[in-house]
């Protein structure tokens, strides 16, 4: 691929009889110069909600479990390492699925595109869970947690994608951050439901199943949030489909000048080459090094942010902490999950994206450290929350980051990809905080999780391009 840049050309607002786009080049300019207004910000948001019932589906595991175990169809121990009929099981059967859908199924929004895969993937797994819902037995739900995984691995690729080429370069940080906040509010929202609802058999159904049925009715939004969203005019134009996306740009441009209220910015011209792709274009020039990154990076990223996140409770439990008691700080740490990435809508385009994601890992480190060696309350519930801080400012920053660092025509295969090995690291990993947890205690976990930090750090620091305030197809180049 060759990268060129000139003068800068004519505004492209839309007029009538103005001649379609002629180029790739020219549509990704056109996206990047326009002004967030309004419609810009609302295209965020709703892809932010898809993203909210997709994490709800994803972390609602650990609270449902107890639900699980008192209905007799799991059980909190194991008869064996991969005891099909234990919480462990439910868990790996989640990030089994998950690891299928991102490096099995990641190609398919390259080859159908963003608007009909973000679709299709939410009612997917909305159905699974909705089966899931109902199963009576181990096998069938750790089948149906499974094969919703599938869809949620798709999904979340997809939204990442999807969203990073519809905003322009100067907000992608910040859209990206807007997309967590909303999305991590899932979180005290699953944890609350749970609270309220386990106890309880409304109409005769086990509290836990109200909790899945509930996240399921994401499908009755998906329609309403597609009508709103267009297909990516950059995936459209690297089809070839250069009508389209030009029709699709258009309608765009012109809301948002109407919004904007003056003329559009001028774009600058961008001239590089289209061509088709596979996946052995992943390990070409550049994207080579980039790849083995970010596999590094999620093998171990996930130890941090799932050896805190998923064990909470019980890490409260081992530091002295009642199990009743355990359970109120558990959702009082739940709150601060869409804190992180608000912060960040202040400050995710101002850093560079790189810095910000090692200085994230750094605290994580650190914040742990503290929380295993402190035993009163206020302290415990503070490293609580400053770890969930740190995590999710790690997540909104790594999210915007993967998607800026292949070209259009492998965006989703590659980050589909690299983003399954932190789901093929997760299956494994609260075995491994367990195995930690009752050789070491909790400072051994947390020496374990501060190790993996550190990779983190090396393999970003020494590895990672600068991506600030970049567009798409320069960083590509």
């Amino acid at each position: 691929m060759t990268l060129r840049t000139s003068a800068p050309i004519l505004d492209n607002t839309p007029m009538h009889g103005q001649a379609p786009a002629t180029s790739q080049a020219e549509i990704a300019a056109r996206l990047d110069r326009l002004p967030a207004t309004r419609t810009i910000w609302k295209f965020v948001v709703l892809l932010s909600f898809g993203f909210f019932f997709e994490l709800y589906d994803v972390l609602y595991s650990g609270y449902v479990a107890p639900g699980l175990v008192k209905s007799g169809i799991l059980t909190s121990g194991a008869n064996g390492l991969f005891a099909t009929n234990s919480v462990a099981s439910f868990i790996a059967a989640l990030f089994a699925g998950l690891f299928s859908g991102t490096i099995g199924c990641g190609f398919l929004a390259d080859r159908f595109g963003r608007r009909t895969i973000f679709t299709y993937s939410l009612l997917f797994y909305s159905g699974a869970n909705l089966i899931m819902a109902f199963q009576t037995g181990a096998a069938g739900l750790d089948f149906w947690r499974f094969v919703s995984g599938i869809g949620l691995g798709v999904e979340m690729v997809t939204i990442g994608t999807y969203l990073s080429e519809l905003v322009p370069k100067r907000i992608r940080g910040r859209a990206f951050a807007c997309e967590q906040a909303i999305g991590f509010a899932s979180v005290p929202i699953a944890a609350l439901l749970s609270y309220l609802l386990l106890p309880r058999n409304p109409l005769g159904l086990d509290g836990w199943r109200w909790v899945v049925i509930i996240g399921a009715n994401s499908a009755l939004f998906v329609w309403f949030i597609r009508r709103q969203l267009p297909e990516s005019p950059r995936w459209l134009a690297q089809h070839g489909r250069l009508a389209e996306a030009d029709g699709v740009l258009s309608k765009i441009e012109s809301t948002v000048a109407h919004e904007y209220r003056s003329a559009l910015p001028v774009p600058s011209r961008t001239e590089y080459s289209i061509r088709g792709a596979v996946f052995r274009d992943m390990w070409a020039g550049p994207y080579g090094k980039r790849s083995i990154m970010m596999i590094v990076f999620h093998v171990f990223q996930t130890v941090g942010f799932y050896g805190f996140g998923n064990w909470v409770p019980t890490l409260l439990i081992q530091q002295g902490v009642t199990v009743t008691s355990s359970l109120m700080y558990s959702f009082i740490i739940a709150i601060a999950a869409p804190i992180g990435p608000m912060i960040g809508l202040f400050i995710a385009d101002k850093f560079e994206r790189k810095t910000v994601i090692m200085a994230a890992s750094a605290l994580i480190a650190v914040f742990g450290l503290v929380f295993s060696q402190v035993s009163s309350a206020v302290l415990l519930i503070a490293m609580g929350v400053a770890l969930t801080l740190a995590n999710n400012t790690l997540s909104f920053s790594f999210h915007a980051y993967q998607t800026e660092l292949f070209p259009t025509q492998i965006r989703a295969t590659a980050v589909g990809f690299v983003y399954s090995w932190s789901r093929f690291s997760a299956i494994f990993t609260s075995f491994l905080i367990a195995s930690t947890l009752n050789a070491f205690g909790t400072t051994g976990v947390f020496l374990f999780i501060a190790g993996s930090m550190a990779v983190v750090i090396l393999s970003i620091g020494l590895m990672g391009p600068r991506t600030h305030d970049l567009g798409l197809e320069t960083v590509s180049q």
